[in-house]
């Protein structure tokens, strides 16, 4: 049966397909703008917040998860792709496990930690909506949610500025790299929404820039849980 090319399926399927020449990509650090900017930004988000535990979702082969173990922080790293997860267990630095979203809104994944971050990894529609649900659950008290993700006025391209599902494009990449996984473009205000609506109260907005284009490489959201 095919796969609807626009859904949270797809996005699996295609991370699945796609593994082998991401892990050199991260590993040969080809992306500029990861290489750049983003990469540092986010370990110094997570930083700030001076967590000593960390829940890594969408963690990919576990670079963030190595680079904050290096700091002494423990850090869990799920992933639903398997490949990712094996490369990152060879690499080290953090317990990482396969596990979907879905398994993650099911309460599957019992943990209680000081920060989740998700690092370009809240692709989808109702599984980001579902995660931002059960987050709560898995943050101790006054714990923090780090999100990191395209920049709306940047990513939006030629599109009209609104929700909605886009395909997917390696431009730019190896050419090893095909079928890219499709996404969910939301605006910023968008974004911003999701937290209050999930018992979260938004603390800071991030907006990197990248030094040759001085335009923003992506946006972080710190948040916190609520009382």
């Amino acid at each position: 049966m095919s796969i609807d090319p626009l859904s949270e399926a797809k996005i699996v399927d295609s991370w699945g397909r796609n593994a082998a020449p991401w892990i050199t990509a991260v590993r040969e650090r080809q992306i500029e703008s990861r290489r750049l900017v983003t990469d540092q930004a986010i370990i110094d988000a997570v930083l700030s917040c001076s967590p000593r535990s960390v829940l890594d979702v969408g963690c990919g082969e576990g670079w963030l998860a190595r680079a904050l173990a290096a700091t002494g922080i423990s850090v869990v790293g799920i992933d639903a792709v398997p490949a990712l997860i094996e490369q990152a267990r060879q690499a080290g630095g953090g317990d990482f496990r396969v596990a979907s979203y879905e398994d993650v809104i099911a309460g599957r994944l019992t943990l209680s930690v000081d920060a989740v971050v998700c690092n370009f990894s809240l692709l989808g529609h109702a599984s980001v909506a579902g995660l931002f649900g059960v987050i709560r659950s898995l943050l101790k008290p006054q714990g923090s949610l780090l999100v990191q993700t395209l920049h709306p006025l940047i990513a939006c391209g030629d599109h009209p500025y609104e929700d909605g599902w886009r395909p997917g494009s390696w431009a730019g990449f190896h050419e090893d790299f095909s079928d890219p996984a499709p996404w969910y473009f939301r605006t910023l205000q968008s974004w911003i929404g999701l937290f209050p609506e999930h018992g979260l109260r938004l603390l800071e907005m991030h907006e990197p820039l990248n030094p040759l284009t001085r335009k923003p490489a992506s946006v972080i959201f710190i948040a916190q849980v609520t009382d």
